[in-house]
């Protein structure tokens, strides 16, 4: 396989939007403390990235069954290097209390749709 900058420039020749996020898996630590102790530091925190431009989406994860909640979240950065991604993600409060530990990859995206529907007078928004 090619380098990643070297891909992108594929990808982007072929007419393919090749934009580049940053996903983080964050999972619960075996032996850490009690995520509910940090998930309102951690929703905060969320919501100063969001205000600031750097998160994309977010939300938890289910199980393997689909049919429960197990503590571990998936995060998507807007941001200008893996560094500053890793960054971002050291600053999270789960990350940085030890209640999870994530891993880190660039995503480069290029198929897909978004639709997006705002009622400008209900103030309501739906993506799907």
């Amino acid at each position: 396989m090619p380098d990643w900058s070297t891909y992108r420039e594929t990808a982007r020749s072929r007419g393919a939007l090749a934009l580049e996020l940053f996903v983080v898996m964050s999972t619960p630590t075996e032996d850490g403390p009690d995520l509910a102790a940090h998930l309102p530091n951690h929703l905060d925190y969320q919501r100063q990235l969001e205000t600031a431009g750097h998160l994309f989406l977010a939300g938890p994860m289910s199980d393997a069954s689909g049919t429960r909640v197990e503590g571990a979240g998936l995060i998507i950065y807007r941001a200008a290097s893996l560094d500053d991604a890793r960054a971002l993600a050291d600053a999270d409060p789960m990350h940085a209390a030890g209640a999870r530990h994530y891993t880190l990859r660039r995503w480069m995206v290029n198929e897909g749709s978004l639709t997006v529907n705002v009622g400008l007078s209900t103030g309501h928004a739906t993506a799907s």
